[in-house]
């Protein structure tokens, strides 16, 4: 328990903060981090079914070179520029059916202002300091490289563009200072990162020794950012701008009490923000005397047909084709099906039929609909008479983030409704029996329906709803794909 503003107590038990990464404007939403944002939110309607008072934030990267060349190349403002993608992520909120209750953009003048005192915080801790700047740079990642992590001179990620060479004076954030703190911070937690290969990934980064990074850019050549307090010849580096999107959604460090309410939290990222995430904000947070975060689950990449997605093969696979093809409900499931948190994933169209055929039309759907078709003949009218509860196998998988094998256990106990039905054959049994059987199915669909619920919200709500009261036939839920 935390005291808030007014000497009242905060429950943090009661209250769950979870964040995506916020992506960079710089292109169309694509799976990978529509994949992250669905993650996101069946944790965040997960944890409210449990009772808790969850603050649940996204949001887009506004700031850098990459936004400031792209807005030059199509002729229009950085902020025009901006405003444009911002909104295409914003209008995934309803494609996906999602409940984020914030969405920052790092243009916001809240976000602006929460960014500058971060750094002034940090300044005054002599964490910040100006120094001459040469490294080689990948624009793409907006970070610095080293030889090491580069293949034939070019960045693993980004193959397709030329490192740079920058030669200026910058202000540098003291990384290298916060290198115990950060293996002590590990070393308390063990379970920080997750999956555990990433765990050891970022312990093995950190412990070979930390640079201070660069957390500034001249102006004049690339004035597309916050303003440094102070010195009105630089903008902030993008990174260190956008990691405090996490707090200033929180309305920090203005409301301090919506701080201490949620803050920390858990956040969700794809591999190439490991280091970003894990280890450059966890140092940022210690220098102005913030907790670390409590979670961080690292998602994989997720390639076509085993080549990266891209726009010149013509694979590039966007949450609005899935929608179009199999539609909302079933995109979800799809996305979460695949994996969660872990190595990289191969997708193709064929795989996508192929779960959704199995698993949703085949499986669920075929179920739903063989019990109605048999409850309407009987004339059932069914009321649930208990309060359903999450297993506690269902439980154990959600509490520790494990969201595809919690798909895979409510599929199990779909094939276990349909194997009771083939044992018991109630179309071949007199009216009471088969009415006896087919209500323990209906209770069953029931309890299904209510771990659904985080990951498919609308389809669990009209099958909780069709299987309550007088039942009927129903129309196919999922129905055959093309």
């Amino acid at each position: 328990m935390v005291w808030g503003y007014n000497n009242m107590p905060i429950m943090k038990n009661k209250t769950f903060y979870l964040t995506t990464t916020l992506p960079y404007v710089n292109a169309q939403p694509h799976i990978g981090f529509a994949k992250e944002i669905v993650e996101a939110d069946v944790i965040a309607r997960y944890q409210r079914q449990l009772g808790k008072d969850v603050f649940f934030n996204t949001g887009t990267d506004e700031h850098g070179q990459k936004i400031y060349q792209k807005s030059q190349e199509v002729g229009i403002s950085p902020q025009e520029y901006c405003d444009q993608y911002s909104q295409k992520f914003q209008s995934l909120k309803t494609l996906l059916n999602l409940s984020w209750n914030s969405f920052v953009r790092t243009t916001d003048a809240k976000h602006v202002r929460a960014a500058q005192e971060f750094w002034k915080r940090s300044a005054v801790n002599n964490d910040i300091y100006q120094a001459d700047y040469e490294v080689k740079y990948c624009v793409g990642c907006e970070l610095e490289k080293t030889n090491s992590e580069l293949v034939e001179g070019r960045c693993p990620f980004h193959p397709n563009l030329k490192i740079e060479i920058r030669k200026e004076v910058n202000y540098f954030f003291k990384f290298s200072k916060y290198q115990q703190s950060l293996l002590d911070l590990y070393q308390k937690n063990p379970r920080l990162v997750e999956p555990e290969s990433k765990m050891a990934e970022i312990k093995s980064f950190v412990k070979q020794g930390l640079k201070d990074f660069s957390i500034s850019r001249l102006k004049e050549k690339m004035p597309w950012g916050i303003e440094v307090p102070n010195d009105q010849k630089h903008v902030m580096y993008v990174w260190f701008d956008a990691l405090v999107s996490y707090i200033s959604a929180l309305d920090w460090p203005n409301k301090t009490e919506k701080v201490q309410k949620y803050w920390p939290g858990i956040q969700l990222a794809g591999k190439d923000n490991l280091r970003q995430q894990a280890a450059m904000w966890q140092a940022m947070l210690m220098s102005v005397g913030l907790p670390n975060s409590t979670k961080i689950l690292i998602d994989g990449f997720i390639s076509v047909q085993g080549q990266k997605m891209s726009k010149s093969l013509g694979n590039v696979i966007e949450p609005q084709h899935l929608v179009d093809k199999y539609g909302q409900e079933a995109t979800r499931f799809l996305l979460i099906s695949l994996g969660s948190f872990g190595n990289d994933i191969d997708v193709s169209w064929k795989k996508f039929d192929q779960i959704y055929q199995a698993q949703l039309a085949n499986s669920l759907g075929n179920v739903c609909s063989r019990v109605a078709k048999m409850s309407e003949t009987e004339k059932i009218n069914f009321a649930l008479t208990q309060e359903l509860a999450f297993d506690p196998k269902f439980k154990s998988l959600m509490d520790n983030y494990q969201l595809t094998l919690a798909i895979d256990w409510i599929i199990r106990e779909v094939k276990e409704i349909d194997l009771y039905l083939s044992q018991k054959k109630p179309w071949e049994l007199e009216s009471q029996e088969k009415i006896d059987i087919l209500n323990v199915a209906i209770f069953k669909i029931l309890k299904t329906a209510f771990h659904l619920k985080p990951f498919m919200p609308n389809t669990a709500l009209h099958i909780s709803k069709h299987f309550q009261g007088k039942i009927n036939a129903l129309e196919p839920i999922f129905p055959r794909v093309s």
